[in-house]
């Protein structure tokens, strides 16, 4: 059993607590909405007011927020991780941010005698939930294999593909087909449909069909009905195209397919829809070809 810290208590950090505290674990956790904490402070989850006091109270401290301004957020400043990270505790970031960015930080950690490892996730809270979530690892080896159990508890397949930043780039080629990938589906149901087909018997056939991968079969029903709460959004799928394309710029890597999902989710934007789930790709090429939700 380990003492530990998670800061980021969204959709999907909420459920890794949840995994931990099953799992036995003390947990410290910080949201910037405490509201949506509460559920884990009725499960036994002890609140703190600031990252740095998630960091004072935890010799492993987690952190699972949406872009690298929010990294920097809860990291930097008086109140942040980093005032309070001390010699011999660990950080684990498992946020989607580029690997410089992720590389900076672990420099500052190390700085102050801790490490620190990335550990961006693949998989939706279906898949948490349901114990099938897969984690990519970045960082020393020694490090990874002291903090692998933990993550076991989270995820069952844990890999160390690298050094710091590695696992960041790995998450970010494994995104860029998520977006891909719904695009595709969604023509196939838009020719589907349009040719007679009804929608449902369309989504239906291609979830059970040689295209139906894990992401579509539990994405794809969602061209019929879109989830309460997005499970992904277009504004965090785009963060991800976006990364993606600086990436194949860097590395000189075409990612064609990539920068025309990326136009849908613009489009989808400009539609009034980006805090919804980024299977709305579906509702903007309908909408271009004339067919109503």
């Amino acid at each position: 059993m380990a003492n530990l810290g998670f800061i980021g208590l969204g959709v999907m950090g909420g459920n890794m607590v949840s995994r931990l505290l099953d799992k036995g674990h003390t947990v410290t956790g910080y949201n910037r909405t405490r509201s949506k904490a509460q559920w884990l402070i009725d499960r036994g989850m002890k609140f703190a007011a600031s990252p740095k006091d998630v960091a004072a109270a935890s010799d492993i401290t987690f952190t699972m927020v949406t872009n690298a301004a929010a990294l920097a957020a809860v990291t930097d400043g008086p109140d942040g991780l980093l005032a309070a990270i001390s010699p011999g505790k660990f950080h684990i970031d498992m946020s989607t941010v580029s690997p410089d960015v992720s590389r900076a930080l672990s420099a500052k950690i190390r700085e102050k005698g801790a490490d620190m490892i990335d550990a961006p996730v693949s998989g939706s809270v279906i898949t948490l939930q349901e114990g099938k979530l897969s984690v990519m690892v970045g960082g020393r080896k020694e490090t990874f294999e002291r903090l692998k159990p933990l993550l076991l508890d989270i995820g069952p397949k844990v890999t160390h593909v690298g050094d710091n930043g590695v696992a960041l780039a790995m998450k970010i080629a494994v995104n860029l087909s998520l977006a891909v990938q719904m695009l595709a589906f969604s023509e196939g149901v838009l020719l589907a449909e349009k040719s007679g087909i009804p929608r449902e018997v369309a989504v239906d056939v291609l979830t059970h069909s040689a295209v139906a991968s894990p992401m579509i079969q539990y994405r794809g029903p969602f061209v019929l009905q879109q989830p309460e709460e997005a499970w992904f959004d277009v504004n965090m799928m785009q963060k991800d195209l976006i990364l993606a394309m600086e990436m194949g710029r860097k590395l000189n890597v075409p990612v064609p397919t990539t920068a025309l999902s990326n136009e849908f989710l613009t489009a989808a934007r400009g539609m009034g829809w980006e805090k919804l789930d980024f299977a709305v790709v579906f509702d903007v090429l309908a909408r271009m070809s004339g067919v109503q939700k």
